[in-house]
């Protein structure tokens, strides 16, 4: 199945703290609907050393964010788009709705005078 969010996708942050950043999307977790983005959500942990070598410090991460507030970024003129699906020769494939060619065309109204 064909996710609106791709791994190494670029994506705009519309909402949080880190609102209106871009960033790669790293990871993306499925089953918990959300996405780990490159350079967003950081957060800084306080390590213990462990017995197994890990050495104690601390240490800046990327937390996982909520796909609904992340927006696909379109290759091709740089903007971010709501992404869509259509079926061309029997595949599945996106379609970024801010450079699809409108698919029919409406009749303009006329105004009596």
């Amino acid at each position: 199945m064909i996710k609106k969010v791709l791994e190494k996708d670029t994506v705009k942050i519309l909402s949080g703290k880190d609102r209106g950043k871009t960033g790669e999307v790293l990871k993306l977790l499925k089953n918990e609907d959300k996405v780990l983005v490159k350079g967003v959500n950081v957060v800084t942990r306080h390590r213990k050393a462990q017995a197994n070598g890990t050495k104690a410090g601390i240490i800046k991460e990327e937390r996982p964010i909520h796909i609904s507030n992340v927006q696909v970024i379109n290759p091709k003129n740089g903007k971010p788009s709501r992404v869509g699906f259509e079926v061309k020769e029997g595949k599945k494939i996106r379609v970024f709705k801010n450079d699809a060619a409108p698919k029919t065309a409406k009749k303009s109204k006329t105004t009596k005078k």
